[in-house]
């Protein structure tokens, strides 16, 4: 993936997280309990004309704002299910065309922060790459640190496997990570000169939280479904949205906060 943000031309990387939405959009029709594939395919489709319509706009000089803003917004509604959802598991889920719309939010707007930050930013390539490391860091972090150390549960209704220790990690490992790829930025000369190492921690921090929620989410969605994967579109390796439920979260959050501190 490292390569797309390096070194293909933008329009590569635009039509390769183009797709990774699509596929997305696939299993959030799952999520909606739509099971007939031509239901599925009319949700996919909507999105891929949606995405279609921001490539359009971001290259005719429109901004990406409003999207991200509206992305971003969104978690923090997402924040608040998930805490209802704790206290009251049985609590319905949105009507199908709220669960649409709320798929339409989260996948369009990942697409724009990523394809916005890397095209329109001073750095951008580099930017998308924090990202990566950040979310991945959180990732392994959370994971090892929870087998080795986990002993207090997250949030069991959740997701028992997630434990407060593997919060811990993946807050330390994708800081660490996300430290060092700044150090060798700043050392090699292609990371912005100008941020603050606070302001920049503090993005980080944000930025790995998010992160978190955005996998707790795609818990909640999957156990109201009643489904172990999103979908199984990766052999062995679940679904799409498996992969990418953390980015999902912290790519608007981390395309705004790079507008903020550089």
């Amino acid at each position: 993936m490292l390569w797309l943000v390096w070194l293909a031309p933008p329009a590569l990387l635009s039509v390769a997280f183009a797709g990774v939405a699509v596929l997305g959009a696939w299993e959030w029709a799952l999520l909606m309990n739509l099971t007939s594939h031509g239901s599925r395919l009319a949700y996919t489709f909507t999105i891929l004309i949606i995405v279609f319509g921001g490539w359009l706009w971001l290259g005719s000089g429109g901004s990406a704002m409003p999207v991200l803003v509206v992305g971003a917004l969104w978690w923090l509604v997402a924040i608040a299910w998930l805490v209802a959802f704790v206290r009251n598991p049985a609590k319905r889920r949105p009507p199908l065309l709220g669960f649409a719309l709320i798929g339409a939010v989260v996948l369009v707007a990942f697409w724009f922060a990523i394809v916005a930050t890397h095209d329109k930013e001073a750095f951008g390539s580099y930017w998308v790459t924090m990202l990566l490391f950040l979310v991945w860091g959180s990732d392994t972090g959370g994971y090892f640190a929870g087998r080795t150390w986990g002993r207090r549960k997250l949030a069991p209704r959740l997701s028992p496997g997630k434990t407060w220790e593997g919060v811990i990690g993946s807050m330390i490992l994708g800081v660490l990570l996300g430290g060092v790829y700044y150090a060798c930025g700043r050392a090699l000369g292609f990371a912005p000169a100008g941020t603050s190492l606070i302001a920049l921690l503090g993005l980080a921090l944000l930025t790995i939280g998010i992160s978190i929620v955005g996998d707790l989410f795609e818990s909640m969605l999957k156990r109201q479904r009643g489904i172990k994967d999103s979908g199984g579109l990766l052999p062995g390796h679940g679904g799409v949205l498996d992969r990418i439920d953390g980015l999902l979260a912290a790519a608007p959050i981390l395309a705004l906060g790079v507008r903020g501190i550089s």
